[in-house]
C-alpha cells in the first residue's frame, strides 16, 4: 500500500512547465499558496503507475498579469489576474512496490511529470511516513546516524557509511557553527565498529576528550616528551627525518633561492643514497638493497650525510702545480648550516630522535601497526587514532602531516589486493596544510600527497574527510573530489561560493541556506544521503574541547583568574604545562 495516496481535491496546483529536473507548478488557491514554504517537500504525479515524484520547493512567486486594456479605472482591478507559481527541484522517486519491497525511495528520475499533472504538499502524517521510509532505507551495517531531519524532528537522519568514506566527505562551517561537534558525532560511531580504522589529524588538541575503547590518543613528541624519554608505549610519536620523501627533504633543507640549490640537492641525494646503502649493507638486507630508491623508508645516519657534505665543501684536489679547490668547495655551507640548525632546534626533536629511539629497521612496522591497526587485528589497540599535532611548528606542519598521509597511502598501496583494510583520514583544519595557494615547498609537498589520495585513495581503501572553517582556502582539487558535503553555517561569501559549486544544478538554491543555518544544523548533500536536506546534528557523548569561551560571563566572574605564570613557562619550554 502506498504511503502517499492523495485525493484529487487535495492538489495544491498543476504542472505548468517542465525543464529536466525543474518543474513550475501553478497554484490557483491563495490559501494553499500561503501554506507553502521554501525547502519543503512536495509529491507530483508521475506518468508511471505506482510512482510519485518527490521535489523540493525552491521559489514561490505571485505575479499580476494584465488581461485586457481598459479605459475605466474602476474596472482596472478586475482586469488583473494573479498567477501564483512555485518552482520545484525534483530529487527522486517514491515507488509503491519494487519486487518484494514496498514504498522504496530512489535518487533517480525515471520520468518527469506531464503538463497538468497534480502536485501535492507533503505535510503532517504523510511527511512523517515519508521520512520514516527515508530513515529505514539505509538500515543495516552501513547506517550512520547524524541526528534528525529539520523537516521532521521525529525522523532520524542517516547516511550510508560506505559511500560517505568511499567517496570522500567535506565538513565545513564558520567558527562556532558546530563543525567539531559534527566531527565528534561521526568519530564516536566509527569507534563503535569492531574493526574500525581511522586517523584524526588533530591540530589543536580538540579531540582529546574522545573517550572509549575505540579511541587511541597519540601526540607528536614535544620537547618535554623528548626530555622524559617517552616513546610509542607512552602514546608519543617520533616521525624521523628518514621517513621523508626526497622532495620533502629538499623542501626542508635546501633554500631554493640559493644559486647553488641544484648542486646542493644533487649532492644531498647522493649522500642519502650512500647512507641508506651503508645501513642496509650493515643490517644484511640484501633483498631490499637490490631494489630500494631514495624515497624508500630506510633509516640512515644523518651524521654520515653531514660528513660527506662537509668533505665536499672543504675538498682540495690536485692541480697542475699545487692543490686547488674542489668543484663544490664552499658551495654547500648554507646547506650544512640548515642541517645543523634544524637538528639542534628543540621544537623539531621528533624529527631527529636520539639514537635507539626510531632508527631501527623494525621501528616502522610498529608505527604502522599502531596507526593502521584495529582492535580486531593482532596487536591492535583501537579503531580511531587521534594524533595531536598541536606542538608541531606551523612552518613545517604541512610537511609533517603530509609525511603521515604519505605513509598511510603507501602502506595501503603496497598491500595485497585482498589484504587491504580501509582507513579514513579525518583532516581537521585542512586549510592549514592543504592550502589552495602554496606559499612554501612544505605546502607544495603536502598538496601533492593529498591530491593523490583524493584522486586515487578509493582504489586502495583510503578515504578522506576534509574539515575546515575556510573551504575557500582549501585546495580546489581535493575539495572537488569530495562527493559528500556536510555544510554548517557559512557567513563568508567566498566560502559560500565554493560550497555552491559543489551542489548539483537542481539543488543550487540550497546554497542560500548557508548563512542562516542554526548552530548545530547542517545542509547534507551527496552520494551518502538519500534525501539532500537540512539535518540537526545530534549531540556527541563526548564534546570536543572547542567550546566557545563565554567572554561576558567570565569577565563578570570575580573568581576567574588566568594562570599567566604557567603560560609564560610553557611558552619558554615549548610544551604545555598542566
Amino acid at each position: 500500500m502506498s504511503i502517499l495516496d492523495f485525493a484529487d481535491q487535495e492538489a495544491l496546483g498543476r504542472v505548468q512547465s517542465v525543464d529536466t529536473a525543474t518543474v513550475i507548478v501553478r497554484v490557483d488557491d491563495i490559501e494553499s499558496l500561503r501554506a507553502l514554504q521554501v525547502n519543503r517537500l512536495v509529491a507530483l504525479q508521475s506518468s508511471l503507475a505506482g510512482h510519485k515524484l518527490i521535489g523540493v520547493i525552491h521559489k514561490i512567486t505571485r505575479t499580476a498579469l494584465e488581461e485586457a486594456k481598459v479605459a475605466d479605472l474602476e474596472r482596472a482591478e478586475e482586469a488583473l489576474q494573479e498567477v501564483n507559481l512555485v518552482r520545484i527541484a525534483l530529487i527522486g522517486t517514491l515507488i509503491d512496490r519494487d519486487g518484494l519491497r514496498s514504498n522504496v525511495f530512489r535518487r533517480t528520475l525515471e520520468t518527469v511529470p506531464e503538463i497538468d499533472a497534480r502536485c501535492f504538499a507533503l505535510e503532517g502524517e504523510r511527511l512523517t511516513r515519508f521520512m520514516g521510509v527515508i530513515s529505514e532505507v539505509t538500515a543495516g551495517s552501513q547506517r550512520l546516524s547524524l541526528g534528525c531531519y529539520t523537516l521532521d524532528p521525529n525522523a532520524e537522519a542517516y547516511v550510508n557509511g560506505n559511500k560517505l568514506f568511499q567517496r570522500h566527505a567535506l565538513v565545513v562551517g564558520s567558527t562556532g557553527s558546530g563543525k567539531s561537534w559534527t566531527t565528534a558525532r561521526l568519530l564516536e560511531q566509527v569507534a563503535e565498529l569492531t574493526s574500525a580504522n581511522a586517523i584524526v589529524f588533530d591540530m589543536h588538541g580538540e579531540y582529546r576528550s574522545m573517550a572509549g575503547d575505540g579511541f587511541v590518543h597519540l601526540r607528536v613528541a614535544g620537547p618535554a616528551d623528548i626530555e622524559a624519554g617517552k616513546g610509542l608505549s607512552d602514546g608519543v610519536l617520533h616521525l624521523p627525518y628518514w621517513l621523508m620523501s626526497y622532495e620533502a627533504l629538499i623542501s626542508m633543507f635546501v633554500d631554493r633561492t640559493d644559486q647553488n640549490a641544484p648542486n646542493q640537492a644533487m649532492l644531498m641525494s647522493r649522500a642519502i643514497v650512500d647512507a641508506k646503502t651503508a645501513f642496509l649493507t650493515a643490517e644484511g638486507h640484501k633483498d631490499v638493497l637490490a631494489n630500494f630508491t631514495i624515497d624508500s623508508p630506510v633509516p640512515f645516519a644523518l651524521d654520515n650525510v653531514l660528513a660527506e657534505l662537509n668533505r665536499l665543501n672543504t675538498e682540495m684536489v690536485p692541480g697542475t702545480r699545487t692543490e686547488k679547490q674542489g668543484d663544490f668547495h664552499g658551495k654547500l655551507s648554507r646547506l650544512i648550516q640548515r642541517f645543523e640548525g634544524k637538528r639542534t632546534d628543540r621544537r623539531l626533536g621528533f624529527l631527529f630522535p636520539s639514537a635507539g629511539v626510531a632508527d631501527s629497521y623494525g621501528w616502522l612496522e610498529k608505527v604502522v601497526t599502531l596507526l593502521l591497526g584495529s582492535r580486531a587485528a593482532k596487536d591492535g589497540r583501537g579503531g580511531v587514532k587521534v594524533v595531536d599535532f598541536s606542538e608541531v611548528p606551523s612552518d613545517i606542519l604541512p610537511l609533517i602531516v603530509g609525511m603521515v598521509g604519505r605513509m598511510v597511502f603507501h602502506v595501503q598501496q603496497w598491500s595485497a589486493q585482498g589484504a587491504r583494510h580501509p582507513v579514513a583520514l579525518f583532516c581537521d583544519e585542512a586549510h592549514l596544510y592543504i592550502p589552495q595557494d602554496a606559499s612554501s615547498g612544505a605546502a607544495e609537498n603536502a598538496i601533492a600527497i593529498f591530491e593523490r589520495i583524493a584522486k586515487e585513495g578509493r582504489k586502495y581503501g583510503v578515504g578522506l574527510v576534509v574539515i575546515s572553517q575556510r573551504p575557500a582556502e582549501v585546495n580546489r582539487t581535493v575539495v572537488s573530489q569530495c562527493n559528500n558535503l556536510i555544510a554548517m553555517r557559512l557567513t563568508n561569501g567566498d566560502d559560500q561560493t565554493v560550497v555552491r559549486r559543489l551542489l548539483p544544478d537542481s539543488l543550487g538554491g540550497f546554497g542560500d541556506l548557508l548563512p542562516v543555518l542554526d548552530t548545530g544544523e547542517a545542509l547534507v548533500v551527496g552520494d551518502a544521503i538519500l534525501l539532500p536536506t537540512r539535518i540537526r546534528i545530534a549531540k556527541p557523548r563526548n564534546e570536543p574541547l572547542s567550546g566557545t569561551i563565554e567572554f561576558w560571563d567570565r569577565w563578570a566572574d570575580s573568581k576567574t583568574a588566568a594562570a599567566l605564570d604557567k603560560a609564560v613557562e610553557s611558552w619558554r619550554r615549548q610544551t604545555l604545562m598542566n
